[in-house]
């Protein structure tokens, strides 16, 4: 059955509106009486029959609601390093589908892409549309959070003061990523900062360090892109508290 984001939820009905009408209307032209999934972001979906059409919104009836266990048990986020737009484009569509729990976009020197103001805004509303339409595809009842554009100085209010810090660095020459899991602990949540194309700059890394408690990890000894960096660090740390595999 084909799933859409509630607009509006009623007791027994729900409603779709703006760009989920459209979808349902223009493209997969649905009809009264046909069954579709609704999901409100808050774990649950609700199995519906399609009421009512009308000019500015489409009227679902609700069959049934379930909470599917489907979500990651360890929220893990994604603070990456602004990259060219098909990177981020492609580390949000995946890391949804991984099962991540938010991205946070980091101005880093080395960022070859400088965005600020209405720009930076209208590129968090395109991310934000690619995770929900991943969501959709990967059938999560919980969208990953898109988190404004910010600095290093901003990170830590994004995110709650329990959280975990890793940073994988191309210079960390002593300290695995499968040994620093084996510490961490799956009931708090855990951010790993994704460098851009050039990497981190050591002084990056040190103020991560000292600022956040964030550690140091090294990949492997190979140099890896950003987005499959990204992916890959998400993978292994989704992977270590069983949501993955």
């Amino acid at each position: 059955m084909n799933r859409f984001k509630i607009t509006e939820l009623g007791r027994d009905v729900f409603w779709l509106r703006d760009a989920e009408r459209e979808h349902l209307v223009r493209v997969l032209r649905l009809s009264p009486g046909d069954l579709v999934v609704g999901y409100d972001n808050t774990g649950r979906e609700y199995t519906s029959v399609i009421d009512n059409i009308e000019d500015k919104s489409v009227t679902c009836r609700i069959l049934s609601t379930d909470q599917p266990d489907v979500e990651a048990h360890t929220s893990v986020f994604v603070v990456a390093g602004l990259s060219k737009g098909e990177k981020m484009e492609w580390v949000i569509q995946k890391g949804t589908e991984l099962g991540m729990a938010g991205l946070i976009p980091l101005r880093a020197k080395r960022s070859i892409v400088h965005i600020e103001g209405k720009k930076a805004q209208d590129r968090v509303l395109r991310w934000q549309k690619i995770a929900s339409e991943a969501s959709k595809q990967s059938h999560r009842v919980q969208e990953p959070e898109i988190f404004e554009v910010c600095d290093w100085k901003e990170l830590k209010k994004h995110l709650p003061e329990n959280t975990q810090w890793l940073i994988p660095y191309e210079e960390e020459k002593t300290q695995r990523l499968t040994s620093v899991l084996g510490t961490m602990k799956a009931e708090h949540p855990t951010a790993v900062i994704i460098g851009p194309e050039g990497g981190f700059e050591e002084t990056e890394v040190a103020w991560a360090q000292e600022n956040l408690g964030a550690q140091s990890v090294s990949l492997g000894p190979r140099i890896l892109r950003t987005e499959t960096a990204a992916v890959a660090t998400l993978t292994l740390v989704l992977g270590h508290f069983g949501d993955i595999g």
